[in-house]
């Protein structure tokens, strides 16, 4: 890795803002050594589309319908400051963390996909890459 890439956060470093667990999602390799436990992807763009593969399937799959709930399962409590990250996720949102979330649009799934990518990161470089990623997601024909 060049030297200077090894200060950026492992999600930025992994393409990965996620900070998805390796689980064998399309392109992804798992990180190396015998700690690796994250994706690594190709692209950001590839990283934010898993990641809001993942918030679909768990508004759809799950029934996860809050903030406070979908966090809870993103960053389980066990290992993360779940409070914490749900008051950050919201405040970004403007809403709290029970407001019921609506279907997605290319907008609001943007704006949740770029509150997590800086809550796990510290820091978010991608512009306008989440809201590209979430109208191909949700404008495509499936």
């Amino acid at each position: 890795m060049p030297p200077e890439q090894t200060h950026l956060p492992r999600g930025i470093r992994n393409n990965n803002p996620g900070n998805l667990n390796f689980s064998h999602q399309p392109g992804a390799l798992p990180e190396p050594g015998p700690h690796g436990r994250f994706a690594i992807f190709s692209t950001p763009y590839d990283g934010i589309q898993a990641l809001q593969k993942q918030l679909i399937l768990y508004y759809q799959r799950d029934n996860i319908r809050t903030i406070s709930s979908l966090i809870a399962k993103w960053a389980p409590p066990v290992e993360n400051n779940t409070i914490a990250y749900c008051h950050s996720v919201a405040s970004s949102l403007h809403c709290t963390s029970d407001t019921l979330l609506a279907p997605f649009t290319p907008a609001s799934l943007a704006a949740l996909t770029n509150a997590i990518i800086h809550y796990e990161n510290g820091q978010n470089p991608y512009g306008t890459l989440a809201l590209q990623s979430a109208q191909e997601l949700l404008d495509s024909p499936r």
